[in-house]
């Protein structure tokens, strides 16, 4: 029997929780790695760009909570590699800042297993940054220093704080928020003046951050009066005091806010760039798949229908599409087929929408006909009035779509042929779902995006039980999806025009 090649592993930092401050490096490995193994300080955001079929591990380590115990999540690193998989380890911040990155390295060298380090945006410097706080300013200070605020077992510290004190430098202390009023104390008691600038930051650089600046002497106070919790980064200096005028994360439009997206990975791309370009904080969660049909019957019902475009003798051609996915898969299908699309020359096209129109200008045709109002009903009825008896209306579109789009056309004495060539199933991943619906309980999702009705019933059935639907403020694209989304109870609105564009302002109008 032949032995499995070994796979390796890549220890890597996923950053303090911001998708956009992810390397390139770690960003293709999540792409391209056959399991993800990561922590509980990961961000939705971060892992919800894991795609859908990679093996997902959540070993879940936190400061006094360790969902699987570090020596477990070391042998389990090693056990996915002797399986030949290519291993991604997704570590917060940096694996070798405080992330114990070290121990795992340790065996997988014993064990011989290849392994790489993939360093991370530490938090360490990123949290303060996004707090408008530089953690070294020449007019301040030429020097900052990390140090772990978390207690070893028996809750014995090796800090020198009388060293500390006298280093007259930045301090950013990680993972101690528990121990905030000892540090502020021996700082204090160290010789550390009680108005020197102090702040702490709660999940820095997400959408949730939050930020409390004081001094050495009220920062504990204030932070149990705003209720701050870990994960939290303490940063101790006269560059504290550069916060309020050096603020820049929440002065984005969309700073401080995180938005939904429920559109399939290949059409939401560009709306999640659009939106963190603009300060937000983008969670790619599909509710939907798109799926080509390739069964035999489904493919033959495809060339029959060509086949009697091609032929056809008297009146106009129409081939039909309404939405992007359905030029996708047309074309896809010509393209497996061996087909020319100059053999159905002399059709005309016709599309519901900007973006499937767009869609279709990459193929070098130009729609002939769109709709004022992106719907199946106004398309069936802007057709109507183009079409006659003996005219051919083929629709390339989903499985289950809508019925409003031919009786208009059907009026007119035209033919009209419906062919699916792809469904949509649930495409949300289970491995996010809790997470997601925890992120809706303690209200850090501002909105949620849904561009179709089939979108609305991919996240219902995905979310169903896990939260209250009247929670939810969902945009939608058109009259359609909306009448969807309050059927199960969603609070909404919607866009002016059926394009990602008008989406976008109607964000900003609302956020």
């Amino acid at each position: 029997m032949e032995e499995k090649k070994c796979g390796k592993v890549w220890i890597a930092g996923a950053g303090p929780g911001d998708a956009g401050l992810l390397t390139v490096k770690t960003a293709s490995l999540i792409k391209e790695a056959d399991a993800v193994v990561y922590d509980a300080l990961v961000s939705a955001e971060i892992l919800s760009l894991i795609p859908e079929k990679t093996e997902k591990i959540n070993v879940g380590k936190r400061a006094d909570h360790h969902l699987v115990p570090q020596k477990e999540i070391n042998q389990i690193l090693v056990n996915l590699a002797k399986e030949g998989k290519q291993v991604l380890r997704l570590k917060g911040g940096d694996p070798f800042v405080f992330g114990r990155g070290g121990e795992e390295v340790e065996l997988l060298a014993k064990e011989g297993i290849s392994f790489e380090i993939v360093p991370g945006i530490t938090s360490s410097v990123a949290v303060p940054a996004y707090a408008g706080i530089p953690v070294t300013h020449r007019d301040y200070t030429s020097s900052f220093h990390v140090i772990t605020g978390h207690a070893r077992k028996g809750g014995e510290s090796r800090i020198d704080y009388e060293a500390l004190a006298r280093l007259d430098a930045t301090l950013v202390f990680l993972m101690g928020v528990t121990a905030l009023p000892e540090i502020c104390e021996k700082l204090r008691m160290a010789g550390m003046p009680d108005d020197t600038p102090a702040a702490v930051i709660q999940e820095g650089t997400l959408a949730c951050q939050k930020k409390v600046v004081s001094d050495l002497q009220n920062l504990p106070g204030r932070v149990q009066e705003e209720k701050i919790q870990a994960p939290a980064v303490i940063v101790v200096g006269k560059v504290c005091a550069l916060s309020e005028s050096f603020s820049w994360a929440e002065q984005r439009p969309l700073g401080g806010r995180q938005i939904l997206i429920t559109r399939p990975r290949s059409q939401g791309q560009t709306f999640a760039r659009t939106l963190r370009g603009l300060g937000a904080q983008v969670i790619e969660f599909p509710s939907i798949q798109v799926e080509p049909l390739q069964g035999k019957r489904e493919k033959e019902r495809i060339l029959t229908a060509l086949k009697e475009i091609r032929n056809r003798k008297t009146g106009t051609s129409w081939i039909e599409f309404t939405s992007a996915a359905g030029v996708r898969s047309f074309f896809n299908f010509l393209e497996e087929m061996n087909l020319d699309i100059r053999t159905l020359w002399g059709s005309r096209f016709a599309v519901i929408g900007s973006g499937t129109g767009r869609e279709l200008g990459k193929r070098g045709i130009r729609p002939d006909l769109m709709p004022d109002v992106y719907e199946a009903e106004k398309l069936g009825e802007t057709l109507a009035g183009q079409t006659k008896p003996g005219d051919l209306v083929t629709a390339f579109r989903a499985r289950e779509a809508s019925e409003e789009l031919f009786p208009p056309v059907l009026k007119t004495g035209a033919e009209c042929v419906d062919i699916p060539v792809y469904e949509t199933g649930t495409g949300a991943d289970d491995a996010w779902t809790e997470k997601i619906a925890a992120q809706f309980q303690e209200g850090k999702i501002d909105l949620v995006t849904l561009t179709s009705a089939s979108t609305v019933l991919g996240f219902e059935r995905t979310m169903q039980g896990k939260v209250d639907p009247g929670r939810i403020l969902a945009l939608c694209i058109g009259r359609k999806t909306e009448e969807e989304a309050k059927r199960w109870g969603m609070r909404t609105a919607v866009a002016e025009e059926a394009t990602v564009e008008s989406m976008t302002e109607k964000i900003l109008e609302i956020l």
